[in-house]
């Protein structure tokens, strides 16, 4: 099933710049294959829902690796079934 989402990765606890974070979630979602776009606040995907949950899934495996103790995510998503939905039908 055809899916979009918003996703946004929140860090707690690491201080008061995220950066590092966020660019290497950014990066995981980059390499996840799905098509990313992002936006001041969070990052919109298309993709396959089970490919969006596995990226979602593996950026808090990996941030939790690289030390980062506490995450929180935010997360929108939108599924259709009278046609498949699309980051570009959403403009």
């Amino acid at each position: 099933m055809i899916a979009t989402a918003e996703i946004q990765v929140i860090p707690l606890g690491v201080g008061v710049s995220v950066r590092r974070e966020v660019e290497r979630a950014r990066q995981l979602l980059m390499e996840s294959g799905l098509r990313v776009e992002l936006h001041a606040y969070g990052t919109n995907v298309e993709g396959e829902l089970t490919q969006i949950l596995a990226a979602i899934a593996k950026v808090h495996e990996v941030l939790h690796q690289e030390g980062v103790v506490r995450l929180t995510s935010a997360i929108k998503i939108g599924t259709r079934t009278d046609k498949a939905p699309s980051l570009a039908g959403k403009g």
